[in-house]
């Protein structure tokens, strides 16, 4: 490399203050942030809401996979336990084992492992915190969430061990299923909170590369164990979801190749054999929850291509030849959300339109054309102190 390139390389990189963030838009985090600190008033009711949701976040103590009172089948609490959450005792069975499937019908055992809990707690702080922080600058925020960060990843009394052998276990059946990958899919969230941490004074070298290590071990166990496997099999949510976590463990590495490959494979493997030519996602609809489910899995294929965007890989515009694609799924789902259709599938308890409001939203930035410009004046204006007004 010649002087001049490696003087336009450091040049670059010391004057682009977007944050390293794969599932957020690190242009748009950037811009924000500048307009903020130039006076734009826009952002003011965001703002504090989010700086009012720090706060909260400030007061909560550091959670841990050891604090749980059941101990999993291996004898180490830092290993990750939880239950299957649509399993039920069997009224026909001794013991009521083994347990057997109710679709959509949560069973409250599953609360007395605290994991899957405890770990949603840490993840929404670390985001609260971290965003809050690459806004504002204040590094009590960035303490907090190196703290919560520390304790469930670094703190060898209280880390998790990087695997999910234990997860979604099923009583009289197994110990832990594939399917319990899905349980994680918002650790794509903890590395973006980790790149916006980046620059302050709690965050350190050793913190980094103890997280880049951590990731390491638990992208292995994906990639490897017959759990990782198995779900990586799945047709339906629990593959695309998968998929998030993998490429964007894998990004955050540095593994570009890996990430690239994988969402190159999903247009195929996930768009095209997810998504019918009308719209409709089959393996959701079949679902007793299926707008949930059908969103949900959208939402995923849409991180999928949110992440594509970092390795030059266009899921937004994917189409097969019989139609198949992103923007296909939305377009089903839209009728029914704005009231212009009713809704025939199951969806046990609540049926909430909003549920798609945000992927409309996210959805134009990429689709700029009239049609989707007409669809979008009948989704609600977004609040003044939502904080996708910050990130979107």
């Amino acid at each position: 490399m010649s002087v001049l390139m490696i003087c336009s390389s450091l040049l670059a990189q010391t004057t682009d203050h977007s944050p390293r963030v794969l599932l957020l838009s690190a242009h748009k985090l950037a811009e924000t942030k500048q307009r903020i600190h130039d006076g734009d008033k826009t952002f003011d009711a965001a703002l504090a809401k989010l700086e009012g949701d720090a706060r909260k976040a400030l007061n909560q103590e550091p959670t841990s996979v050891v604090t749980k009172a059941i101990t999993p089948p291996s004898g180490d609490k830092h290993d990750y336990m939880s239950q299957a959450s649509y399993f039920w005792p069997d009224a026909t069975k001794p013991g009521g084992l083994p347990y057997i499937r109710r679709d959509g019908e949560r069973n409250p055992e599953i609360n007395k492992i605290t994991d899957h809990h405890t770990m949603d707690l840490m993840v929404a702080a670390t985001r609260t915190l971290s965003l809050a922080y690459y806004f504002k600058g204040n590094e009590e925020d960035a303490a907090k969430a190196t703290q919560l960060l520390r304790a469930w990843f670094l703190d060898p009394a209280t880390r998790m061990n990087p695997n999910l052998r234990y997860a979604q276990a099923i009583p009289g059946v197994n110990t832990g299923r594939g399917i319990g990958l899905i349980e994680t899919r918002g650790m794509a969230d903890v590395v973006d909170s980790i790149g916006l941490l980046a620059g302050s004074k709690a965050w350190t070298s050793a913190d980094q590369r103890g997280l880049e290590d951590w990731f390491g071990k638990f992208l292995q166990w994906m990639l490897e164990s017959k759990n990782g496997r198995d779900e990586a099999a799945a047709k339906n949510n629990h593959g695309t979801y998968y998929d998030v976590q993998t490429v964007s463990f894998a990004l955050f590495l540095g593994k570009r190749d890996l990430a690239k490959q994988i969402l190159e494979t999903a247009r195929e493997k996930r768009i095209a054999t997810q998504v019918e030519p009308d719209g409709r996602q089959p393996l959701e609809l079949v679902r007793t929850k299926a707008w949930g489910y059908s969103n949900g899995n959208l939402d995923g294929l849409m991180l999928l291509a949110q992440l594509g965007e970092n390795v030059g890989v266009d899921l937004w515009n994917y189409q097969t030849k019989d139609g198949r694609s992103i923007r296909r799924a939305l377009e089903y789902l839209y009728p029914f959300a704005v009231g212009e259709k009713k809704w025939t599938d199951q969806q046990l308890g609540e049926w909430p339109p909003q549920m798609l409001f945000p992927l409309m939203r996210r959805a134009t930035l990429r689709y700029k054309d009239e049609k989707f410009k007409t669809m979008m004046l009948k989704i609600p204006a977004l609040e003044a102190d939502a904080r996708q007004r910050l990130v979107d």
